[in-house]
């Protein structure tokens, strides 16, 4: 790239867990953007395993790729073990709950999937043909897809989402932008917020040109107010192992790649336990059952009970357990070395 402009923010060394701080931030603004909270030894490893499905292009490669899943998509639980060990670190789920000031064990997981962006020689805003191109994204907020209600006010944080950085941004491009809220008069936020293409009666278009320009026609009069959003941006200068903790109504998008690179993000999301109506975006956990290395059985009973909490599993206490379901479990998972001690 031609260098770090001036609107980029670097990451804020986080070893072991957010300080407080960080998490005053993440409350007020609505995003952190953190380094040093996963071992770097496990995001080389994940790096690795990943680029096994997602091999660096060729010259001319890239542009036969189509974003948001034309190679698929790695998803949780996963044959490729890094992927679940992020996913359950205690270091990331001790974050979350932080953040949203709840026990881990109240927390649950939603998303967790590990995909590859390609950069395109053939992309330009000017001569794009397809609005749902996802090089130069539109501004927008996540919970469309993720709730079937609305956030609750901003004192209220229901979830945490979590965008893990794999590569150097200075060799992919492909930052994150996003709109810091500026206390409960921020223009930028108002309420409720419905004023995006994908909400509502409007439609889902994410190519930012066209994005704007069917909104200008939809809504005028909010044209220069969607406008500002851009230009109140802050993009995060990711290195690997970066990671960026936001939430689902902050103003964020995907800015454009760099022709012909590729680069490899994990995105998870974890609400509390009592937000319902926050949809889990994969296919159950249980599905993956059946498999002849049986990793999803040996997953289960190697977790910890806060591990297994964060999928869904009964915890200690629950009206779930009694002789015959502890007895039953334990002859699903006994022989994997599951201890079922805390349930009986």
């Amino acid at each position: 790239m031609t260098g770090k402009p001036t609107n980029a923010i670097s990451a804020q060394p986080c070893q072991g867990g957010l300080d407080d701080q960080q998490i005053k931030q993440w409350r007020e603004q609505g995003f952190v953007f953190v380094s040093q909270l996963l071992p770097q030894t496990l995001i080389a490893s994940t790096s690795q395993k990943a680029g096994e499905q997602y091999p660096q292009p060729n010259s001319n490669e890239a542009d036969q790729y189509v974003d948001f899943g034309s190679k698929g998509a790695l998803t949780f639980p996963s044959q490729v073990s890094e992927l679940n060990e992020v996913t359950l670190h205690p270091a990331l789920l001790g974050s979350v709950a932080a953040l949203l000031d709840e026990p881990v064990n109240d927390l649950r997981l939603t998303q967790s999937d590990l995909w590859a962006k390609y950069g395109r020689k053939t992309y330009g805003r000017e001569n794009s043909k397809d609005p749902q191109d996802n090089q130069d994204q539109r501004i927008h907020v996540d919970y469309p897809n993720h709730t079937l209600a609305h956030p609750t006010p901003w004192h209220r944080p229901e979830a945490v989402e979590i965008i893990i950085y794999f590569d150097d941004v200075e060799e992919t491009g492909g930052s994150t932008a996003l709109v810091p809220r500026n206390g409960q008069d921020d223009p930028a936020y108002p309420w409720p917020i419905v004023d995006s293409p994908g909400i509502g009666d409007l439609r889902y278009i994410n190519d930012r040109a066209s994005a704007e320009t069917y909104f200008a026609n939809e809504r005028p009069g909010l044209e220069a107010w969607r406008q500002s959003l851009y230009e109140k941006e802050k993009v995060v200068w990711f290195k690997p192992g970066d990671i960026l903790l936001y939430r689902h109504d902050t103003w964020h998008r995907g800015t454009p790649m760099i022709p012909g690179s590729r680069r490899l993000v994990q995105n998870l999301t974890y609400r509390r336990a009592s937000a319902e109506w926050i949809s889990t975006l994969h296919i159950g956990w249980a599905w993956s059952a059946y498999r002849d290395n049986k990793f999803l059985e040996r997953l289960i009973a190697g977790a910890s009970l806060d591990q297994r909490a964060i999928l869904g599993f009964p915890q200690p206490g629950s009206h779930y357990w009694c002789e015959e379901t502890v007895a039953a479990v334990e002859a699903r998972y006994g022989m994997f070395g599951m201890d079922m001690t805390p349930y009986r």
